[in-house]
This record gives structure tokens, C-alpha cells and sequence, in this order.
């Protein structure tokens, strides 16, 4: 009896291993997409405003202009790799000041926990070039998604449809 719960424990630990390498098999797989640049490459790609919100995770002052009112046909992109991240039907007025978003392309942003400023909110990342985009909250339109992803205008441009 004792030797048929040592194999059924050895199986599952070379099964659970198994599992584990294929995963990080599969995230060193995403990561050769990544855009790697050094930060003097990011520094000559960017304007100042640009590299402060995309790569030391700064805020666009809140206001009007840029992308907030915006509101044509079309696609998000990363300014800083031009990859998709929000289609412009999923945009809509939230009367915050930044452009908001109830919905981003899946597999473009990557979530991450921000407990700076005393708070703890959701920060985006674009999932290539690891450039900030702003943040996600839970107060968007509750009859789409319910979400507000709330976007810095110096981390996007638009490409018109």
C-alpha cells in the first residue's frame, strides 16, 4: 500500500514539473516578441512628455485636449511600439479627463498592482514594450464591461480606420 502512494506521489510530481516547464517555455516564447530598447534608444524615440508617462510611468495632466474628446473610427496604438490596443468603439466619454476605454484588444496590456500614491489601483502596461499606459478602475458603463481604462494620450496614437 505504501509503495502505490509513493508512486502515485512520484507521478504527480513529475507531472506537476512537466507542467511548469511547458509554461515558461510558452512565456519565453512571448518575450522574444518583446521591443527591448536601452533607455537612451527610448530617450531619441520619444518626446520628454512621451518618456515621462511611457518609461517613469508619469500622468498626462488631466484636461480636454489630445485624445479625451476624440472620438473618431479607428485604433489605439502604443506610441512607443504601435502596437493595438484599444479599438475606437470601445471608446467612450467619461467626463475624467484622460481618454477612457470600457475594453482593450485581449493579449495587448498587462495588469499590474500599484499601491503608490496611498491607494491601491490596477496599472497598464502595453504587453510589448512594457511602455505605461495609465490605469483600470471598476466605474466604467455597467451595460458593456463596467471597466474604465483610463489612458494617458502621450502613451497612444490613433490610426484612422
Amino acid at each position: 500500500m505504501n509503495k502505490i502512494l509513493i508512486l502515485i506521489l512520484a507521478l504527480s510530481f513529475i507531472s506537476c514539473k512537466t507542467k511548469a516547464q511547458n509554461k515558461t517555455k510558452k512565456i519565453k516564447s512571448k518575450m522574444s516578441d518583446k521591443v527591448e530598447k536601452t533607455e537612451e534608444e527610448w530617450k531619441a524615440q520619444l518626446t520628454e512628455q512621451e518618456y515621462y508617462v511611457l518609461r517613469k510611468s508619469g500622468t498626462d495632466r488631466p484636461s480636454d485636449a489630445g485624445y479625451t474628446l476624440h472620438f473618431e473610427k479607428g485604433t489605439y496604438v502604443c506610441r512607443a511600439c504601435n502596437t493595438q490596443l484599444f479599438k475606437s468603439n470601445s471608446k467612450y466619454k467619461s467626463h475624467c479627463g484622460w481618454p477612457s476605454f470600457d475594453d482593450a484588444i485581449e493579449g495587448t496590456i498587462i495588469y499590474k498592482k500599484d499601491a503608490s500614491l496611498g491607494r491601491v489601483r490596477t496599472e497598464i502596461i502595453c504587453a510589448k514594450c512594457d511602455g505605461h499606459l495609465g490605469h483600470v478602475f471598476d466605474d466604467g458603463p455597467v451595460e458593456t464591461t463596467g471597466k474604465r481604462y483610463c489612458v494617458n494620450t502621450s502613451s497612444i496614437k490613433f490610426v484612422e480606420k
